[in-house]
């Protein structure tokens, strides 16, 4: 079959997905309707494309980008506000403090009350990982880190604090969360992904969202979401950042849909849209994508907004419009309801003419209107749009530096820990304290490599920007040990040559029991962060040799946004800890668990490779697997990673036993309930995440070798065990087919939790 391509469907495969929803079927009309309907009553045309744009920070601020004290240029503002009449601000320069944001808030609104019907500003912000543009908010640890906690309560507990800091600083949109499938690990927005399972990047993304909504858009402890980037963004084929993507709809749908349809059915207010192109046309300028599949299909109703310069980019960089008018009015048509420009008002002159000229429909233009406005009802901005004391008062509370560091110690993943010798009664982990450590690398002393992109600046490498609680690994070391108990060959400066000096090891390892070598990643965001080779650099390398090569155990502790190539070192270092970018409580979390204050639970929410050219997930298909090195020689060694998805090791030890399924077959109406028994087999009480995957073993296309379907993260004491049980049906087990509908066929399947396995058939 050729492989259809994106734009050009036919509406009969829209209406026929499995993805489309029933619409209502009556009742009450929703009173913020009347009001919206009252207002573009009297709002001209310059008010309306006004409301569809969205400009940066810089353009209001005294000295634009250069600015260094959060004034505000009062004549900028006019410009912007009564002038062109913007309906949206973004963004931040670095890190305010609450009480000037609350001042640029005030000020924004004010001249927001001289426009002709007194509309509010909506502001937005990317409040990534907490709130990163407030000085002194508490940054919880990536969305990998959240994925790998398989640990969905802790990460809507995360948003809820994101949301009450956000809008303590008067803000009330946030752009998060990220629902772009990890599976590409060069992409330097990995970090920011839930990895690379789609049912893990639906069940948290979609528990997230709630954290920041659920209270209600009104309340001071909520926020309007932003699911971005739809869609697809997360897999482009160079492995660079807003590069093109090649994709079959049926991987973009199978992969990449469903966290979209996760978020939407769980209530997000708006989207932001992936900033590349599928298979040579820009998401932007797919009506397919943005109307067909994302209005009618998913039953979105919300705001849809450009990613940065994402229309004029239509033609200065994609090339499928002539002009910057036609790529205006390319993507107005296609779907878009606001530009975030955003660094000048072309965008309002180009739509203002094309409306009066007929070329862009006011109803079009209405429509837009109407997905903002309502956005604006619902936060409560026409209610009040000013900052909250309500909200103020829940910035900054004690028990949010708990959560961070809690949600640390849960996604911090165990990848390996040996003994030192085969003599040893234990393994290396944890290690004892009061004895000697050598702390070595360039993440052991300092901040940003444990927080990563999105830390109180746009790139989070701004050292100097962060809160002074914030705490290296060397501080909480130091404070856990005594100062005399750690030798540091690690300095300020992540870069600093002092930290890659191999001959320095030798020396000051001699008197130590352990080495403790911190490596990985600083932080970095988008299109600064495109690496050509996910190798570590060569200067790290040459470290970790002449840490191993002093004979003395090595602990090496990666803070990492992506998985970076270890093999050359893997066999020479003792343990391994993942920690990805932790976050404010990153560095206490570590700690607490090389020294076992902490018992590490978390499993990698990635396959990390072994080789940067074999990139393979988890859910590869059976044939990925089958090598033919040599004629008639075959072997099954194609998935061949450094560690496997969803591996985490414990200091205790867990057995599964007792594995039950309620019946042998499973209908199209009904449920089949799967159980198993756990134990905790070992000296230490821990938690576990029990994770059930499914098979399908024949089907119209190539199934995976494995599917995650659920997972239940359980707390054991030593030696207690308990029955944990699972519930799936007929759309756990479902695929997309051939025909682009999402069906699960009839045939044998089997259930597996950890070696055991069981099996049933599904009938129609």
């Amino acid at each position: 079959m050729k492989l259809k391509k994106l734009v050009g469907f036919s509406l009969l495969l829209a209406a026929t997905s499995i993805f489309a929803q029933q619409k209502p079927t009556g009742g009450a009309k929703d009173p913020i309707d009347a009001k919206i309907d009252a207002l573009l009553a009297k709002m001209s045309i310059e008010e309306k494309v006004g409301q569809m744009t969205q400009v940066n920070i810089n353009l209001i601020l005294k000295n634009g980008y250069g600015n260094t004290d959060t004034q505000i240029d009062p004549a900028a503002l006019k410009k912007a506000v009564v002038d062109y009449k913007v309906g949206s601000i973004l963004n931040a320069l670095y890190g305010y403090d609450v009480e000037s944001w609350h001042r640029i808030m005030s000020q924004i609104q004010d001249e927001a009350k001289n426009t002709p019907n007194k509309i509010p500003v909506l502001y937005g912000i990317d409040a990534i990982h907490g709130v990163t543009f407030t000085s002194n908010s508490t940054l919880f640890p990536h969305n990998i880190s959240l994925a790998a906690s398989r640990n969905p309560e802790l990460a809507k507990q995360c948003a809820k604090v994101t949301a009450k800091e956000t809008r303590a600083s008067g803000i009330r949109w946030n752009f998060n969360p990220v629902l772009d499938v990890g599976r590409q690990p060069l992409w330097s927005r990995f970090p920011e992904t839930f990895g690379e399972d789609v049912y893990i990047a639906k069940t948290i993304g979609a528990g997230v969202i709630k954290g920041y909504e659920e209270d209600g858009l009104k309340n001071p402890t909520a926020v309007a979401s932003c699911m971005k980037h739809y869609i697809g963004y997360s897999n482009p084929k160079s492995g660079k950042d807003r590069t093109p993507i090649l994709m079959p709809e049926i991987e973009l749908r199978e992969y990449y849909l469903p966290p979209f349809k996760a978020a939407v059915d769980a209530g997000s207010s708006t989207v932001m849209i992936n900033s590349s192109e599928i298979n040579g046309v820009p998401v932007h300028a797919s009506k397919y994508l943005l109307t067909d599949v994302l209005r009618k299909e998913l039953g979105f109703k919300g705001l849809a907004v450009s990613d940065w310069e994402d229309i004029i980019r239509l033609y200065e960089r994609h090339k499928v419009a002539s002009s910057p008018r036609e790529a205006v009015k390319i993507a107005v048509l296609a779907g878009i309801d606001m530009s975030m420009v955003p660094h000048d008002f072309t965008f309002f002159d180009l739509l203002v003419d094309l409306v009066k000229k007929g070329e862009v429909p006011m109803s079009r233009i209405d429509e837009a209107n109407k997905r903002i406005l309502r956005t604006k009802f619902q936060t409560g901005l026409f209610d009040n749009p000013y900052p909250e004391e309500a909200a103020k008062k829940l910035f900054g509370l004690p028990e949010y530096g708990k959560l961070a560091i809690d949600i640390a110690r849960e996604s911090i993943t165990l990848l390996k820990n040996e003994k030192v010798s085969k003599d040893a009664a234990s393994a290396v982990l944890p290690l004892v304290k009061g004895k000697k450590v050598l702390l070595a690398g360039p993440g052991g002393n300092n901040i940003t490599n444990l927080h990563g992109c999105w830390s109180y600046s746009w790139q989070g490498d701004v050292a100097k920007n962060y809160p002074k609680t914030s705490k290296t690994i060397q501080q909480v070391l130091e404070s856990y040990l005594g100062a005399s108990n750690v030798i540091s060959a690690s300095v300020e400066g992540f870069d600093r040559k002092k930290n890659y000096r191999t001959d320095s090891i030798a020396v000051k390892a001699k008197d130590v029991d352990a080495i403790i070598l911190c490596l990985g990643e600083d932080a970095y965001a988008e299109q600064p962060g495109v690496i050509d080779d996910l190798t570590l650099p060569e200067n790290q390398l040459e470290l970790a040799k002449a840490a191993i090569a002093t004979g003395k155990p090595v602990i090496l502790v990666l803070t990492e946004g992506r998985p970076r190539i270890i093999r050359e070192i893997e066999p020479g270092c003792t343990a391994i800890v993942q920690a990805y970018w932790p976050g404010s409580g990153g560095a206490q979390a570590i700690v607490d668990i090389l020294y076992g204050e902490y018992n590490p639970d978390g499993k990698l929410p990635y396959t990390y490779p072994q080789f940067t050219g074999d990139i393979m997930t988890y859910d590869h298909k059976f044939i990925d697997e089958i090598q033919e090195l040599s004629p008639g020689r075959i072997t099954y060694n194609g998935y061949k990673p450094q560690y496997p998805f969803g591996h985490g090791l414990s200091y205790t030890t867990f057995e599964y036993s007792n594995l039950k399924l309620s019946a042998n077959t499973l209908s199209k109406a009904g449920s089949l309930k799967v159980s198993v028994d756990v134990k905790n087999t070992g000296s230490r009480d821990g938690k576990v995440a029990v994770e059930l995957y499914s098979k399908d073993l024949f089907a119209s296309i190539t199934p995976s070798v494995k599917r995650l379907r659920a997972f239940n993260k359980i707390f054991l004491k030593a030696g207690e065990s308990k029955t944990v049980e699972f519930t799936i049906n007929k759309d756990d087990l479902a695929f997309v087919n051939n025909n682009l509908k999402t069906v699960t066929e009839k045939g044998e399947f089997e259930v597996m939790i950890d070696k055991l396995v069981g099996k049933f058939t599904y009938t129609e």
